[in-house]
């Protein structure tokens, strides 16, 4: 069993930057994935980027340019790379580990950008 847990969020104001760091423990096995989604309230998780186990990337559109994912050789840990950050982007931002058989959430980290 694989437990995440994000950290880094915070308040920010429009423009600026934050970290999110995703450690993850447990069983790695096969991964395929890891990604950061996000929740805003009263919306729907969306996906923000993810990166496979080849080290291709996928972002979301209103992203693009602005976030970056990373990670460890090992996947210790899952990074996401926030700049000129928007209002827009307030939200509980989330861990994501797939494998062939399962999928892993964090508890989730708060991110609220001010105008």
């Amino acid at each position: 069993q694989v437990q995440l847990v994000e950290s880094g969020g915070g308040l920010v104001q429009a423009g600026g930057s934050l970290r999110l760091s995703c450690a993850a423990s447990g069983s790695r096995f096969s991964i395929s994935s890891m990604g950061w989604y996000r929740q805003a309230p009263g919306k729907q998780r969306e996906l923000v980027a993810s990166i496979s186990s080849t080290g291709s990337t996928n972002y979301a559109d209103s992203v693009k340019g602005r976030f970056a994912i990373s990670r460890t050789n090992a996947w210790n840990t899952l990074y996401l790379q926030m700049n000129s950050l928007k209002p827009g982007d307030s939200a509980v931002y989330y861990c994501n580990l797939r494998t062939r058989s399962s999928v892993s959430w964090g508890q989730g980290t708060p991110v609220t950008v001010s105008s």
